[in-house]
């Protein structure tokens, strides 16, 4: 896999963040925190992103399925120290989107990810509302 853009890994690049605790339990046998306590990590941000922006599948009235997480890991992740997670919204289509995220410790980007998610409700693919829409249009990334 080739290295993230430069913008990537700037924590600057991101409008929103949240801080998710490492775990003891996250550790693999080489002392570094797992490959799958990373992406649980990139998974709770998520979560707690849309929920800062006020919006929920529930809230929506459909559910909200992830079609697709690329990640790439960067650099080691060690306990106890913190993992802040920057985030902001790449493109938004008709009923899906994807969300820019990196982790960071210490300063440092230690991995991205990039999560397609797809709204859906009784009938199938369902379009994402105005509200959402612009709540989302309003997180993309912070270039330049």
């Amino acid at each position: 896999m080739a290295r993230p853009e430069p913008w990537r890994l700037e924590a600057k690049s991101y409008p929103a963040s949240t801080v998710i605790p490492t775990r003891f339990q996250d550790l693999d046998s080489l002392g570094h925190i797992n490959n799958v306590a990373m992406a649980a990590i990139f998974e709770t941000a998520r979560v707690h992103f849309h929920k800062d922006l006020g919006y929920s599948p529930f809230q929506s009235g459909g559910r909200w399925l992830v079609a697709s997480v690329m990640l790439n890991y960067i650099a080691e992740t060690h306990f106890p120290e913190p993992v802040t997670v920057h985030q902001a919204t790449g493109s938004v289509g008709n009923t899906s989107w994807t969300l820019f995220q990196a982790a960071f410790q210490g300063g440092t980007c230690v991995a991205t990810c990039d999560t397609v998610i797809v709204m859906q409700g009784p009938e199938g693919n369902r379009p994402i509302g105005d509200e959402l829409r612009a709540a989302m249009e309003r997180q993309v990334p912070r270039i330049g």
